[in-house]
């Protein structure tokens, strides 16, 4: 992303893209309110578009100069949205196309992990043929199960007993055809946000819950969000050198963030990567930037700016 300042006439008609078809509807909604709320703060010619069937003759008829992507989940966080705005010549925020759908497959990025040497669990795919009992033996108990093309923490469940591993894939599997189960890694869990070429302050989750699941990240007021996270400077910028990998070699850009995991002895392991991180008043790109000074208005431009230098 380049260091270059542009004027709110340089953005042109920006089309915010919101809502969608996907299971995480309700919080793209409130992700593309705060976005374009902020847009219209900086003097943006911005225009907010609720995702339906007929959102391409839509962005056809606006006569829009670029598109800040506000969708979470299927259909826009994994490529599609950005094909077909390619499709279109209309320049848009974050990921390209390659590394939208990698992201959005929790097996695939793991893979590409795996393959270049970085720390991820263990992880099987489920179908309805698994042998329940073989997958704990071979991964160990706890499992973490969840859906492979869901955010939000949407189907996820955690597994204690191999008599509950099937009945924790048949609820994944009403959000997803395509159900994994990983290895279990108690310790802390922290989120590294990406801008550009930077990693912001690591930002550490602490739930009373079993896991960082999707009441705990929208519903209770008892989670945690420490910022600073707590971690001694070079500990941090180690963590973040790997985040920082961990996006790129998955094909991310512009903007987004890794999740992982620190166990009991200090080892990090990479849980997933978000290539549109929420944008609503609990999300934590929002709250790492203003521990870097960076406000919410100056994070949307800055986002914003990942339009700029799109090659379509």
């Amino acid at each position: 992303m380049t260091d270059k300042t542009y004027s709110k006439s340089d953005y042109g008609r920006v089309a915010v893209l919101m809502g969608g078809l996907s299971a995480e509807r309700n919080i793209s909604l409130e992700s593309g309110q705060a976005v374009f709320a902020a847009l219209e703060r900086k003097g943006v010619d911005a225009f907010l578009l609720d995702v339906q069937k007929d959102v391409l003759s839509r962005l056809q008829e606006g006569n829009f100069d670029r598109a800040f992507i506000a969708l979470h989940g299927r259909g826009g966080e994994d490529g599609v949205m950005q094909g077909a705005l390619e499709v279109l010549q209309l320049p848009y925020t974050g990921s390209g196309v390659p590394g939208s759908a990698v992201a959005m497959n929790k097996t695939m990025t793991k893979r590409i992990w795996q393959s270049c040497g970085l720390p991820t669990p263990r992880f099987t795919e489920l179908t309805a043929s698994t042998d329940w009992q073989s997958v704990c033996d071979q991964q160990g108990l706890p499992l973490m199960v969840k859906p492979v093309h869901e955010g939000s923490s949407l189907g996820a469940s955690k597994v204690k007993k191999a008599g509950d591993l099937k009945q924790a894939w048949e609820s994944a599997f009403t959000f997803d055809s395509h159900v994994m189960a990983e290895q279990w890694i108690t310790g802390k869990e922290y989120t590294a946000p990406v801008l550009g070429d930077s990693v912001l302050p690591l930002i550490r989750l602490a739930t009373p819950r079993e896991f960082y699941d999707y009441e705990a990240k929208y519903e209770t007021d008892s989670t945690q969000y420490i910022c600073p996270c707590g971690l001694d400077a070079a500990m941090e910028s180690k963590l973040g050198e790997l985040a920082l990998t961990a996006f790129r070699v998955i094909g991310g850009s512009g903007w987004g963030r890794i999740d992982f995991m620190l166990d009991e002895q200090q080892q990090p392991w990479l849980i997933e990567a978000n290539t549109i991180p929420g944008m609503t008043s609990h999300s934590l790109v929002p709250m790492s930037a203003r521990q870097a000074g960076i406000d919410f208005d100056q994070l949307v431009l800055r986002i914003l700016d990942t339009s700029m230098n799109r090659d379509l």
